[in-house]
This record gives structure tokens, C-alpha cells and sequence, in this order.
């Protein structure tokens, strides 16, 4: 099926392609913070397109906490908290987050579009 479309499909590429609206990939070989290395540059450029904005994902201590829960609980849930069920430390972090802006509870969203649905 997909010969039957392909010279349509690539015509289109084609045409989004010079009119400059083709999307490429950026492939990014250092940390993520204010500059960020892209491969195919000599220089670092400016990321103003993260949601690091704070620079908390390269930050020595967050690395460090990050590196001691590993040894503790193992890489990530393996699904989502409505499949899985939440692991202690969400409902630690969540009870601190709380407590710190005074509500009565808070809840952690792995991105931001699970927070705006």
C-alpha cells in the first residue's frame, strides 16, 4: 500500500522542505541547561526550548539524589501511575510539596500536557 502513496508522500515532503517549514531533529550531546551543544555546531547555542529553565536537571545535587534512588528503587514505574500504581517516593516528594505551599495535597504529573488534560 504504501508504494501506491509514496511519490505523493515525497512530492509533499518536497514542497514542506523548500518552503522551510521541514522539521529536523537536533540531536543534543551535552547536558541540558541555558546552552546546550547541537551536534553539526562548533558553538554552544542558547535553549530557550526546555522545560529546564532552572537548570535543575544538571544540577550536581538533583544528579546525585537521582544516582542514590536508582540503587533504591530501580529506572522509573515501567508505566504510568493509573496502570502501575505510585511508588513510595511520589507520595513522599507529593506530602513535601504540599507542605512546603501550604495546601493539603499536591500530585506529581510526569509532563506538563498530563497536568493541563
Amino acid at each position: 500500500m504504501y508504494d501506491t502513496i509514496k511519490s505523493s508522500l515525497s512530492q509533499e515532503l518536497a514542497a514542506i522542505d523548500a518552503a522551510g517549514l521541514f522539521k529536523r531533529e537536533r540531536i543534543i550531546t551535552s547536558p541540558q541547561g541555558p546552552e546546550i551543544t547541537v551536534e553539526g555546531t562548533a558553538t554552544p547555542v542558547l535553549n530557550f526550548c526546555a522545560n529546564n529553565y532552572l537548570g535543575l536537571s544538571s544540577h550536581p545535587s538533583v544528579i546525585q539524589a537521582a544516582k542514590d534512588y536508582l540503587d533504591s528503587h530501580g529506572f522509573g514505574m515501567s508505566s504510568v501511575r493509573f496502570i502501575c500504581g505510585t511508588q513510595d517516593i511520589h507520595k513522599t516528594l507529593e506530602k513535601k510539596i504540599a507542605e512546603f505551599c501550604g495546601t493539603d495535597d499536591t500530585i506529581l504529573y510526569a509532563a506538563c500536557f498530563d497536568a493541563n488534560g
